[in-house]
């Protein structure tokens, strides 16, 4: 027998995280986390809401504004800065609850949108709550204690960019229950 660096079994191969780092061979097969989905989707929704606040008034759309609005801040800074709190605290945000985060944050974000545009206020109410669920699980893993016996929540965060991210948290649970009231009122 040979020695060999690789697995006997080329099905039992392990498993790597995907790194902008990582040297371009060993990406291959690798798939990104969870908090690479969320800061590179929120970085092409930056992009995407800046072309729609430049085609807004030249096009004349009514809602362009709170679309272009929605897209930068809820899709693009928001995500983003739930990417970046992920990929500092592998060791408490679990991938299982990222992909669940992910999922729930963007078909929110696109209910959301859509049914605000469509006029639809229950709709708009039903992709409120898949917002709610991604940030409880953003903030249940902010919590003290939420760490690991060895490590404190905070993981790779300071205490002061920690509390900013859950101000941050805190600023968009408040905002949506404002959100469904004035797409209520908007549309009644």
């Amino acid at each position: 027998m040979t020695a060999s660096s690789g697995p006997a079994d080329p099905d039992e191969a392990p498993t790597q995280k995907w790194s902008a780092t990582a040297p371009p061979g060993s990406r291959r097969g690798a798939h990104p986390s969870p908090a690479t989905v969320l800061a590179a989707t929120g970085v092409c929704s930056v992009v995407l809401g800046g072309l729609v606040a430049a085609v807004t008034g030249p096009l004349e759309l009514a809602h362009g504004s709170w679309l272009a609005a929605y897209l930068v801040l809820v899709g693009g800074v928001a995500q983003c800065a739930m990417g970046q709190a992920r990929s500092r605290r592998p060791d408490v945000m679990r991938a299982r609850g990222g992909w669940v985060q992910v999922g729930c944050w963007n078909l929110g974000s696109a209910v959301v949108i859509g049914a605000t545009l469509a006029g639809q206020p229950v709709a708009v109410d039903l992709g409120s709550a898949l917002l709610v669920i991604a940030l409880a699980i953003a903030f249940r893993a902010t919590r003290p204690g939420a760490g690991t016996a060895a490590r404190p929540a905070t993981g790779g965060m300071s205490p002061l960019t920690n509390l900013a991210y859950r101000t941050l948290l805190l600023v968009l649970a408040l905002s949506i229950p404002v959100g469904m009231a004035l797409s209520q009122v908007r549309h009644s």
